[in-house]
């Protein structure tokens, strides 16, 4: 066994032993008392319930990784990149055709293990505690039209890439780094037109009260509104959220049929003043360029890796080849992935204070809003007592009590 074999081998093993930490260490903090705070929302059956789901969810969660992990271990150590590479490489095709087939090959692998979890997951766990809606038939259209999305974006993206780390010289990574920007920029103004109502129907609000109200909030923090939508979510599951879509000055509000079901007027209202809190922050902005950002650093990094001698060939395969590098490259860029997580969820759960402190101080109060969090905390049986490090590890949103204790705090006068 190489020394590189056995960095992936180890960064692997350490990626999953964190999680299963934070795991364990949130499970310990389930509390069997009810928060105060939550009284007369929560009553003991839906709590404990809560307390299951969590529970449920998490030991799921710690086998799934696991297996995934003994998976791909053994599949490391069994020499399977080198099998499916000699398979690929009897086609004949040229070198962008069959490293677009080797990847392809290990994405189908990979998403294989997954669905038995996933199946699992939606008709057994979400079906188990009440929230599964999702019929066989859509599952099945679901994951083929989101295959088909990923060979139609994916694919192209992908022979690009190979071809620039083939052809483009000690500046490919930069070329890369602006072809896959310019994609992304364009999914972005494209998956709220043409993506998102393939899997889900949009539907225009209905003339009334929560309508007028919706505008009425939208010219008062002038806010660009074009639409109000309602999302058929109980088609899938009795879970409920609400978001915007679009871009420029045609934005459009989505909420979930079943938020609408309910939450009052004034709850949904203070809901949408949080989202607009976002806007106004321009917090996807700072979190799109972000990504790009990272995007940049990746391919860097990607072309560093290359120069290393013995790298491409570190896992056992014979002949060295981009795509072979590609997977090897992912494969490391595993963990220092996830601790990129972990800072982009701390900025995350620092622009909900800033998105809740707008709606605050635009709305003119703060208990409606909180009366919509612990509304869609009790529907979505959201863990009320999460450990700070599992937070640290997972949450893009700050626990509930901690947002409640923010949204009541005086805020600071401003200097004149």
């Amino acid at each position: 066994m190489n020394i590189y074999l056995v960095t992936i081998v180890a960064m692997l093993a350490a990626e999953f032993l964190l999680g299963l930490v934070a795991d364990i260490l949130n499970l310990g903090a389930l509390k069997s008392n009810l928060p105060k705070e939550f009284a007369g929302i929560f009553d003991p059956e839906t709590y404990k319930k809560s307390q299951d789901y969590t529970s449920v969810k998490t030991r799921f969660g710690i086998l799934a990784s696991f297996v995934g992990l003994l998976a791909l271990m053994f599949f490391l150590v069994a020499g399977g990149l080198n099998a499916v590479d000699v398979f690929v490489r009897t086609f004949g095709f040229n070198p962008l055709g069959t490293g677009t087939l080797y990847i392809g090959i290990l994405f189908f692998l990979q998403n294989l293990l997954s669905l038995p979890f996933s199946i699992y997951g939606t008709f057994v766990i979400e079906e188990r505690f009440g929230f599964n809606r999702t019929t066989i038939k859509t599952f099945i259209a679901d994951m083929a039209k989101g295959a088909l999305l990923t060979a139609i974006t994916g694919i192209p993206i992908l022979l690009v890439v190979q071809a620039l780390f083939l052809y483009g010289g000690a500046h490919a990574w930069l070329y890369a780094w602006a072809t896959v920007s310019v994609v992304m920029v364009g999914l972005y103004f494209v998956a709220p037109i043409w993506i998102m109502p393939l899997f889900q129907k949009f539907t225009p609000l209905e003339d009334g009260e929560l309508k007028e109200k919706i505008f009425e909030l939208a010219r008062k923090l002038s806010f660009p509104l074009s639409g109000i939508y309602v999302i058929d979510g109980s088609r899938r599951s009795t879970k409920a959220n609400a978001f915007f879509v679009g871009f420029g000055k045609h934005k459009r509000i989505a909420l979930y049929d079943t938020l609408v079901s309910a939450h009052t007027i004034p709850e949904i209202v203070a809901v949408l003043g949080h989202e607009i809190g976002h806007y106004k922050k321009n917090h996807t902005l700072k979190g799109f360029f972000s990504s790009i950002a990272e995007m940049g650093l990746m391919f860097f990094l990607f072309s560093w890796f290359l120069a290393v001698p013995g790298l491409i060939t570190a896992l056992g395969v014979a002949l060295p080849s981009i795509y072979a590098a590609l997977v090897f490259f992912f494969l490391f860029y595993s963990l220092p992935q996830s601790l990129l997580g972990i800072l982009n969820n701390y900025f995350s759960r620092k622009h909900e204070y800033e998105a809740d402190a707008y709606a605050r101080e635009n709305l003119g109060e703060q208990e409606m809003l909180i009366s919509s969090l612990k509304k869609l905390t009790k529907t979505n049986l959201g863990n009320l007592t999460p450990h700070p490090f599992y937070v640290f590890m997972h949450y893009t949103h700050p626990p509930l009590l901690l947002r409640f204790e923010a949204l009541r705090k005086e805020p600071k006068p401003t200097a004149k």
